[in-house]
C-alpha cells in the first residue's frame, strides 16, 4: 500500500517562510517525479511544483516562481517545499503527489498541510 505523507503546514505572517515536507512509502519511488499542489477555499487544486527523480530538473507555477524552491532528498522518497516570502494568497491546503510526468499527477496523493498566511 503505497502512503503519501506531508507536514510543516501551519499559521505564519505575511513575508515569513515555511518549509513543508513530504515523505511517500510503500514501493519504489526512486525513479518517479513528484509533485506539490494547493487547494484554497473555493478554487480548484493548483499545480505549485515538481522535481524529477534526480532533481535536474524542477518545475513551478508562475504564482509561485521566485519564492519557492522544490528539492529532493536522493534516494529518499522524501520532497521539500520551501516557501518564503509568503502571502495571503499563498493560503491553501498543499499536497504532495506522485507524479505522472512533471506536471501530471498519479493517483496517489497525501491527505494535505493547511498553510494559512495573515496579513
Amino acid at each position: 500500500q503505497v502512503h503519501v505523507v506531508e507536514s510543516g503546514g501551519g499559521l505564519v505572517q505575511a513575508g515569513d517562510s515555511l518549509r513543508l515536507s513530504c515523505a511517500a512509502s510503500g514501493r519504489t519511488f526512486i525513479t518517479d517525479t513528484m509533485g506539490w499542489f494547493r487547494q484554497a477555499p473555493g478554487k480548484e487544486r493548483e499545480f505549485v511544483a515538481s522535481i524529477n527523480w534526480r532533481a535536474s530538473r524542477t518545475n513551478y507555477a508562475d504564482s509561485v516562481k521566485g519564492r519557492v524552491t522544490i528539492s529532493r532528498e536522493y534516494p529518499k522518497n522524501t520532497i521539500y517545499l520551501q516557501m518564503n516570502s509568503l502571502k495571503a494568497e499563498d493560503t491553501a491546503v498543499y499536497y504532495c503527489a506522485i507524479m505522472k510526468s512533471d506536471y501530471v499527477p498519479s493517483d496517489y496523493w497525501g491527505q494535505g498541510t493547511q498553510v494559512t498566511v495573515s496579513s
